[in-house]
């Protein structure tokens, strides 16, 4: 499977950004979707999950009620819509899949077992 992710770049803290993730390639019947980032010198760690059905979702506590997380599965898509966003926010974003029933979703960055390339995202004014 193939993820490419997009949509990084520069805002202002308070600011807003979405990105977006398309998955191609060899994708699974069921699969939860989501996103990790790793900021400079830290590890990588987990910032929202969405089920295969959409109907479940999680989040990091550090990113909950700034952060929505939505896919369309006709797409094989999934997006992260970022409000509010903070300099801590600033990291590299993977996008992110692992197979899983349709309405159970990834809660964690290591139950996640495919990532795209990363896109940057710096909150700076």
């Amino acid at each position: 499977v193939q993820l490419q992710a997009s949509g990084g770049g520069l805002v202002q803290p308070g600011g807003s950004l979405r990105l977006s993730c398309a998955a191609s390639g060899r994708t699974f019947s069921s699969y939860s979707m989501g996103w990790s980032r790793q900021a400079p010198g830290k590890e990588r760690e987990f910032v929202a999950g969405i089920s295969w059905s959409g109907l479940n979702t999680y989040y990091a506590d550090s990113v909950k009620g700034r952060f929505t997380i939505s896919r369309d599965k006709g797409k094989n898509t999934v997006d992260l819509i970022m409000n509010n966003l903070k300099p801590e926010d600033t990291a590299v974003y993977y996008c992110a899949t692992t197979p899983l029933d349709g309405l159970e979703c990834a809660r964690s960055d290591r139950e996640y077992d495919y990532f795209g390339q990363g896109t940057l995202l710096t909150v700076s004014s």
